[in-house]
């Protein structure tokens, strides 16, 4: 068994870790935005420290950031190493790495499906979305009309493209 160390201990993962970062967002948060009024630095620290420390008593909305935060690292590991071949493959000594747009609509959607995804699991309804979405009486017919919208809107964006070039 791997020895643990003092930053797995308890304390910090249930407690400083998820305290810290929330205390950090907000207070970033409020900074930037200057809700509470320009310049003023203690009141912002203070609301942010009372929502950090609200926060880390609640059990629910901790696991759902933890379980997101989780998520977030690896889906960053990922776009890096897919980023990185890519960079290998397709650079541009001169240029650098800039990605065409029909890349970056595609990473946008790719992302977009991903963050659903992991808020869906990371809270724990992904069972209840399922049912709903998969095992109703409705669902056969209304994914087999969804399907045949799709192909026929793909169809037809295919064919005015061909027609405006």
């Amino acid at each position: 068994m791997a020895a643990e160390t003092i930053l797995q201990h308890w304390i910090f993962t249930q407690f400083i870790f998820p305290f810290a970062l929330i205390w950090a967002i907000v207070y970033g948060v409020l900074e930037k935005t200057k809700l509470l009024g320009d310049g003023k630095h203690q009141l912002n620290t203070i609301v942010a420290l009372v929502i950090g420390l609200i926060f880390v008593g609640a059990i629910f909305p901790k696991t759902v950031v933890e379980n997101l935060i989780l998520f977030l690292t690896v889906a960053i590991v990922v776009m890096f190493v897919l980023m990185l071949l890519w960079g290998f493959a397709f650079s541009d000594k001169d240029k650098g790495f800039e990605p065409q747009s029909w890349m970056k609509w595609i990473l946008w959607v790719g992302a977009g499906i991903a963050v659903v995804i992991a808020v869906i699991w990371a809270t724990g309804v992904e069972s209840t979305v399922i049912d709903f979405l998969f095992k109703q009486s409705w669902s056969e017919s209304f994914w087999t009309n969804f399907a045949f919208i799709v192909v026929i809107a793909v169809a037809l964006a295919m064919v005015l493209k061909k027609g405006a070039s």
